[in-house]
């Protein structure tokens, strides 16, 4: 049923070099030509739901503000005060009363980012408060998804994401709220975490409940995109969810096809989103890479408004399903982070099922050269 019909690969489909997972400076050659002019995913809408709302993003040694307006707009501002360069806000989420306030000189701030207040300026020549408004960085949205850009003209998103609006407009992102949330610190570069994501080769060693609900060799891969990488894996017959027993609790999401309804989405949305659609639910993988070996991973599992209304309503049949399956996958990361700082690593060959993997290779490469 599941034969291996892809076409074959030429022994030049390697893996990368050590250095490429292992070197500090490649590290931060990543973050300011992959991250630094990419689209990023940095939450959900549902995150900020009034005036004054915010939560911070860091990434390297940049933090950001994103909050609600006062027109209800979505702003996003380097998080740094213009007078001496202080960090403005301290707590990772919350809600600012009205402005936003330096803690150092009670510089103050309009929500979308005008000074409107500088103690003991009036004495500085030429000094005017319209020259120092805090420093934007660009925002936008897609589905219920927030955005950010730290390029100085960044293209637009909807270019970044390409047919993927088209392609799950089904599932109405938008209208979907978070259930649970887990956050994992792993010990493993960013790129093996997606490439774990991007196969499942891996599935009947490592994941065994997985493999009992949807076949390792079930499903096809779209064709490698500039800004994305994914495909789709058949759910087997008589199961309905992924989850502990593989049935659900839960409705299935209203104007789904059928063909929708029989299968799970796995999209690696570059960077750092890894967009998991399910026939009843969401699950987001949000990248945080914070060293050559270290990411944070931000885990978000998504409902109806419907669901989460009932009486009696638990995500936990998928909540722990995953993360099990999230952990398998982490342990088995960081082995491979570990294996590849040997000095015994070798590039090795791809097989013809890891055709997502070496495209990563190539993203990377192209993007920052080779780390040799």
């Amino acid at each position: 049923m599941y034969d291996n019909t892809r076409p074959e690969v030429g022994s030049e489909a390697r893996t990368l070099s050590a250095r490429h997972y292992t070197a500090p400076d490649y590290f931060q050659q990543e973050l300011e030509k992959i991250h630094y002019q990419m689209w990023l995913h940095a939450g959900r809408v549902e995150q900020l739901p009034k005036v004054g709302s915010y939560f911070l993003i860091e990434l390297g040694m940049e933090s950001v503000i994103v909050l609600r307006s006062e027109d209800q707009g979505l702003r996003a501002f380097y998080n740094v005060c213009r007078h001496r360069g202080t960090q403005l806000c301290q707590h990772a989420s919350g809600t600012l009363p009205g402005k936003i306030q330096c803690p150092y000189h009670a510089w103050t701030y309009t929500f979308d980012g005008r000074l409107i207040n500088a103690p003991l300026m009036d004495k500085t020549r030429g000094f005017d408060l319209r020259d120092h408004s805090l420093q934007p960085i660009a925002i936008d949205t897609w589905d219920g998804h927030i955005f950010i850009n730290f390029a100085p003209d960044p293209s637009p998103l909807l270019e970044h994401l390409a047919d993927l609006p088209a392609k799950f407009r089904s599932w109405k992102m938008e209208h979907l709220r978070q259930a649970a949330e887990i956050v994992y610190s792993i010990e493993a570069n960013w790129k093996l975490v997606i490439q774990n994501y991007s196969e499942c080769l891996h599935c009947p060693l490592l994941h065994p409940q997985l493999q009992q609900l949807s076949h390792y060799m079930s499903g096809e891969n779209d064709p490698p995109r500039p800004t994305y990488l994914g495909g789709r894996m058949d759910l087997r017959d008589g199961v309905e969810t992924l989850s502990q027993d593989g049935i659900s609790p839960w409705a299935t999401l209203p104007g789904l096809r059928e063909y929708e309804r029989r299968g799970v989405y796995y999209y690696a949305i570059l960077p750092n989103l890894l967009l998991n659609l399910h026939p009843q639910y969401m699950l987001t993988f949000t990248l945080w890479p914070k060293a050559c070996d270290r990411t944070d991973i931000v885990c978000r599992w998504s409902f109806h408004p419907n669901e989460l209304a009932r009486e009696g309503f638990d995500p936990s049949n998928a909540v722990d399903f995953w993360d099990l399956t999230n952990r398998q996958d982490w342990e088995v990361s960081e082995l491979a982070q570990r294996g590849i700082s040997s000095r015994a690593y070798r590039p090795g060959l791809y097989s013809n099922r890891e055709e997502l993997l070496s495209a990563l290779d190539r993203f990377v490469v192209e993007r920052c050269g080779a780390a040799d």
